[in-house]
């Protein structure tokens, strides 16, 4: 029987949901459910201000709208992403300032991070790879010396943590996703934009409602609304938002099963990283782990395609990930002066592998999956 690399998890109560959500009569999004939702992570993680968004990329898009960020800024995003974290500042206007990773983390390296900071730079992007903190401390450190501001790509790091702060709520903004992919999901699509500045609440709300102020009419604040900024239709449906809402009552037990299964990966193939044949996860002292993915990191291209291959004859789907943007081809079109080299980046994208990860994998998949990967190496 074929191993996916990722199956959503249904916890049975969506559709039960999505149908109370239908007659209500209320489908247009920012009703009962959507309401729940935003309360949930503003009463659980002490986010000031959140809003759903029909994804994580709306989420960005937001967080660009409420920096204010012009033709010309800069935007230091790190090159090991998906191309979202750039190209909601893309659409901005603003000048793309690749950052490489650390040598044993995909993380933005915070320590180079000075070095590509000018007086054009406007915003800091430190994406949480695979659920895993970057160094906020350091981060906030050359942010707040610089002005400048800081939005946390979360998409994958629900329910984790910085030295007890929850991911998303220590920037300027957090954004976070409910794709498929993801630990729960809106329904295949979603996001969520954390507002961690007071300064900003208002004007969110009035670009989450397409540059009206009618959340503001219908809480009995102002008699009327109209067109007051910029903004789009970046709220999403009631019926995704009474999807997510079955997904967010059963997040602990979610990310258990999760953490469990990240743990059997870790426990078994460690002493095979110990050999020399890969490398694992590496989660700083500062991080915690919320069970969003396991990866290996292969010592070679040909070794990481080798590998896939090889899981793939016996009905394994492992996968890569992110190819390094500054690599790319829009970014080689409109790049102005020479493209950086980004080593640690370039290493992460030719050599990392993604296991299967879903609450639904058996425990026989898993040792499937881990007796093939000893296979491999012969060990």
């Amino acid at each position: 029987m074929k191993i996916d690399f990722n199956r959503p998890f249904l916890t049975g109560k969506e559709a039960h949901y999505m149908y109370q959500a239908v007659y209500t009569k209320k489908l247009s999004g920012n009703g009962v459910f959507t309401k729940k939702c935003q309360q949930f992570f503003e009463e659980k993680y002490g986010f000031k201000k959140c809003v759903l968004t029909t994804s994580g990329t709306d989420a960005l898009e937001m967080a660009a709208i409420l920096c204010d960020v012009q033709p010309g800024d800069e935007v230091i995003v790190p090159s090991y992403t998906f191309v979202s974290s750039a190209l909601a500042f893309v659409r901005q206007g603003a000048r793309i300032i690749f950052a490489d990773s650390y040598a044993d983390n995909p993380n933005i390296d915070a320590d180079k991070l000075e070095s590509l900071i000018t007086d054009k730079t406007k915003v800091i992007v430190p994406v949480h790879y695979a659920g895993v903190a970057c160094d906020m401390d350091k981060i906030m450190d050359i942010a707040n010396r610089h002005g400048i501001f800081v939005v946390e790509d979360a998409a994958q790091a629900i329910d984790s943590y910085y030295k007890e702060r929850p991911l998303g709520s220590i920037g300027h903004f957090g954004c976070f996703s409910f794709h498929e992919t993801k630990n729960v999901t809106a329904g295949g699509e979603g996001g969520l934009l954390c507002v961690n500045d007071e300064r900003f609440i208002r004007r969110a709300e009035i670009i989450w409602e397409k540059g009206t102020n009618r959340a503001e009419f219908f809480r009995g604040m102002v008699n009327k609304y109209g067109w007051v900024d910029t903004g789009s239709s970046f709220l999403p449906s009631e019926i995704n938002s009474a999807f997510l809402w079955a997904q967010l009552e059963n997040l602990e037990v979610i990310q258990a099963r999760r953490k469990a299964i990240w743990e059997t990966y870790q426990e078994a193939l460690q002493p095979l990283a110990d050999k020399g044949c890969f490398k694992t996860p590496n989660i700083p002292s500062y991080a915690t782990n919320n069970g969003h993915m396991y990866y290996l990191v292969c010592n070679s291209l040909e070794e990481r395609t080798a590998l896939i291959n090889f899981l793939k004859q016996h009905d394994v789907c492992a996968v890569f990930h992110y190819l390094s943007l500054h690599l790319s081809d829009y970014y080689r079109e409109h790049h102005q002066g020479a493209i950086p080299a980004l080593p640690c980046c370039d290493h992460f994208a030719d050599c990392l592998v993604r296991l299967p990860m879903y609450y639904e994998l058996s425990e026989e998949d898993i040792t499937l999956v881990i007796k093939l990967i000893k296979e491999f190496y012969h060990a």
